[in-house]
């Protein structure tokens, strides 16, 4: 998997901003250093950072339009094989339950997402957090 694919899609204003997030707070997990399995323990202690890794990649990528998709793969001149080829290598590190469930999740924060816009409170939340006095 290209990182250069990673960032252009994250840089890039089509892409949805929920997907950015999950991305983002894979990041801060991975920084915060408070982990589901502790680092010091042998062998596993690692592998929470991996999976957390692994899910917020392969969700990213799955919640990015095809059409965006394609365009990046071909502009970076990736072929379509070798990045199914990765994603399906990709997928094969993360349990199928963990997978499923993430999904729920992300799918739940996306509707929660798109209800906050449709209902017009986001910009009202926004506009009362950052009121001063």
């Amino acid at each position: 998997m290209s990182s250069r694919l990673v960032w252009a899609l994250v840089t890039e204003a089509r892409t949805p901003p929920a997907r950015k997030a999950l991305l983002g707070g894979a990041l801060g997990y991975l920084l915060l250093g408070r982990d589901i399995v502790p680092d010091d323990v042998p062998l596993i202690g690692g592998i929470d950072d991996l999976i957390v890794v692994v899910l917020a990649v392969d969700l990213f990528l799955d919640g990015v339009p095809d059409d965006l998709l394609h365009e990046k793969l071909d502009s970076l001149g990736i072929e379509r094989a070798a990045f199914e080829q990765d994603v399906s290598q990709l997928r094969r590190l993360t349990p199928g339950p963990v997978r499923r469930a993430i999904r729920r999740l992300s799918t739940a924060i996306s509707y929660g997402g798109r209800a906050l816009t449709e209902t017009g409170f986001g910009p009202r939340l926004r506009a009362w957090i950052t009121e001063e006095g």
